[in-house]
């Protein structure tokens, strides 16, 4: 039998997820949307000397989603595109060959383990996370 992923600390990340709203000056912005469960995010993204300075996040998506969010939200400033692209990876996974949760600055993926069954929520699961790579790609390329 599956464990229920939607724990108390799952919920509680979903229901608080910082720096919501759109940034006025974004170097790079991304908006990504999820094919199966149709969970969107924009996401505004500030960066200095290759770490990000600002963010901010604007969506909809499921509890699952939300609580990805949450983990990225709280850990990204001061997080460098290969940090983060480190994070995605590993949730990627995480969730699709039952691998470790990823360590370090982002850490509390740990919550989404339980959410490893729940296929058809994996696409918005890693919104954040591809939303963020992209966005601080473009970032990159707009500085040099």
């Amino acid at each position: 039998m599956t464990a229920d992923p939607y724990t108390p600390d799952l919920i509680a990340l979903a229901a608080d997820i910082p720096h919501l709203g759109r940034l006025d000056a974004p170097h790079a912005s991304a908006r990504k949307v999820s094919r199966i469960c149709g969970s969107e995010l924009d996401l505004d993204v500030c960066m200095t000397d290759g770490a990000v300075t600002d963010l901010g996040l604007e969506g909809r998506a499921c509890a699952l989603g939300q609580a990805s969010a949450s983990v990225f939200a709280r850990a990204a400033l001061g997080a460098t595109l290969d940090e983060v692209r480190a994070a995605r990876d590993g949730l990627k996974a995480m969730l699709q060959a039952g691998a470790p949760a990823p360590q370090g600055r982002f850490a509390g993926l740990t919550v989404l383990e339980g959410a490893r069954a729940y296929r058809q929520r994996h696409g918005s699961i890693l919104l954040a996370f591809d939303a963020a790579v992209e966005a601080m790609e473009a970032a990159r390329v707009r500085a040099a």
